[in-house]
C-alpha cells in the first residue's frame, strides 16, 4: 500500500494485496456507515461477476440483512473479545464463530456469483469498527479454513494500518492545498493548477480563464465591526465564488490571500466565465456586509496575444480587477475586449516598480 497514491488506489492495493496472500480470486474492501446503516463497496477486484464493477458507484448493504456485521464488526470485540475473521461457504458456515442463521444472505450470493466460499476479516480503525475486507475462491476450489481465517485477520490489520497512513496523507495534503478559513483551495494549488492549464492551452489550444476578485470594504468592516466578522464577510464571500464557480465545469475556486480571492476555469469558452464573474459581482453587491467586489478576467479567449506563462495571464486578471476596483465597477472588467489597444493589456505589460511583488506567482520564463 506504500506505493498507492489516493485512497482509491490504496483501497485497490489492499484488496488486491489480500486476494493474491490468501490465494482468492476475488476480493472487496467495505466501508461501514454507520449513520446510514449499510456496509459500501469501496472497490471490487480480481475475477468481477456480472454487474459487479472495480469501483461502483453506489454498491452497498443494509446492515441488517448481514447480523454478523453488526456482532463482529462492533458488539463482540467492543467488549473485550476480537475482530476475528470467519469463513463462509456456499454450502453454510464455514471455519470461524458464526451461526447458519447469520449466513443466509451470503451464502445466496456466493452461489449467485459462481464463488464457493469467502473469508470476511473486520477492519478496526483507532479503535472504532471501520469496514472489512472479503476475499472468495471460485465454486470448487479448495474451501478456506482456520488457517485462512486466522491469516486474514492480520492482512485486515496491515490494511487498517494503510489505511491510517493515508488518511493522514490525505489531510496533510488537504491542509497544504486548503485555505483554513473559507476551505477553498488555496494560492499554492493555483500555482500548481495555472501552471498545468497553459501547458495545456500551449499544447492544444485549451481556452484557459483566470478571474482574480478583491473584495471591497472588508478593511473598513474589520476597523468597524471587528475580525470576526470581516471573517464572516470572507467565507460569505468565498461560498458566493464557490457557487457561481460550480457553473463553470471543473473550476477551481481559491482565496489568495487577505481579501483577494480567484476562479480558474479551463475549457469554457470566455463568454461563460464572464457571465459567471457578472453573477458573482450582482450577488457580491447583495451581501449585508462589504461594498461589493472588483473582480478581473484575462482569458485566453479573448484578444489578449499570445499566453505562454502563467504569470502573463495572472498579471492581466490582476491588471483588470485593479482597472475594476480603480473605477467602482459593479461589472467585471475583461481583458482585452477594448481591442488591440486595450489599456488593461498595456497596463499588464507595464514593468512593475521595484520591490517585493505581494502576489507573485510560481512561473516559468514569461512571454
Amino acid at each position: 500500500m506504500a506505493a498507492a497514491q489516493t485512497p482509491r488506489e490504496s483501497a485497490r492495493a489492499a484488496a488486491a494485496g489480500a486476494m493474491r496472500a490468501l490465494g482468492g480470486t476475488f476480493a472487496a474492501l467495505s466501508v461501514w456507515e454507520r449513520e446510514l446503516g449499510r456496509l459500501r463497496v469501496l472497490v471490487n477486484t480480481g475475477e468481477l461477476a456480472e454487474g459487479e464493477e472495480e469501483f461502483p458507484e453506489d454498491e452497498s448493504y443494509p446492515v441488517h440483512e448481514f447480523p454478523e456485521i453488526a456482532e463482529f464488526l462492533h458488539d463482540r470485540w467492543a467488549g473485550g473479545g476480537e475482530p476475528n475473521a470467519w469463513v463462509e461457504t456456499a454450502n453454510g458456515p464455514g471455519a470461524g464463530p458464526v451461526s447458519g442463521a447469520y449466513c443466509t444472505q451470503r451464502v445466496a450470493a456466493l452461489q449467485r456469483r459462481g464463488r464457493g466460499c469467502c473469508v470476511v476479516a473486520p477492519i478496526v480503525l483507532h479503535g472504532r469498527a471501520w469496514g472489512e475486507l472479503y476475499v472468495a475462491r471460485g465454486a470448487g476450489e479448495r474451501v478456506f479454513g482456520r488457517d485462512d481465517a486466522d491469516f486474514a485477520t492480520v492482512l485486515a490489520a496491515v490494511t487498517a494500518a494503510g489505511i491510517a497512513q493515508t488518511e493522514r496523507l490525505e489531510e496533510a495534503r488537504r491542509l497544504a492545498f486548503t485555505d483554513p478559513l473559507t476551505g477553498l483551495a488555496n494560492r499554492r494549488l493555483v500555482d500548481i493548477r495555472l501552471d498545468e492549464a497553459v501547458d495545456r492551452h500551449v499544447a492544444d489550444g485549451t481556452v484557459v480563464s483566470l478571474v482574480v476578485c478583491d473584495i471591497n470594504g472588508l478593511k473598513e468592516v474589520n476597523d468597524s465591526m471587528g475580525h470576526a466578522v470581516g471573517d464572516r464577510l470572507l467565507e460569505r464571500f468565498g461560498s458566493l465564488l464557490s457557487l457561481c464557480g460550480a457553473a463553470l465545469p471543473g473550476a477551481l475556486v481559491a482565496r489568495l490571500g487577505g481579501d483577494e480571492f480567484c476562479l480558474l476555469a479551463v475549457g469554457p469558452p470566455a463568454d461563460d466565465v464572464v457571465h459567471a464573474a457578472d453573477e458573482l459581482c450582482r450577488r457580491a453587491g447583495d451581501l449585508e456586509l462589504g461594498e461589493g467586489v472588483a473582480c478581473g478576467v484575462a482569458s485566453t479567449g479573448e484578444q489578449i496575444g499570445p499566453v505562454r506563462s502563467a504569470r502573463r495571464l495572472f498579471r492581466l486578471a490582476d491588471a483588470a480587477q485593479y482597472r475594476a476596483k480603480a473605477a467602482r465597477s459593479e461589472k467585471p472588467v475583461v481583458a482585452g475586449r477594448e481591442g488591440p489597444d486595450d489599456p488593461v493589456v498595456r497596463l499588464a505589460e507595464t514593468p512593475p516598480e521595484p520591490g517585493p511583488d505581494r502576489r507573485r506567482f510560481r512561473s516559468r520564463t514569461e512571454s
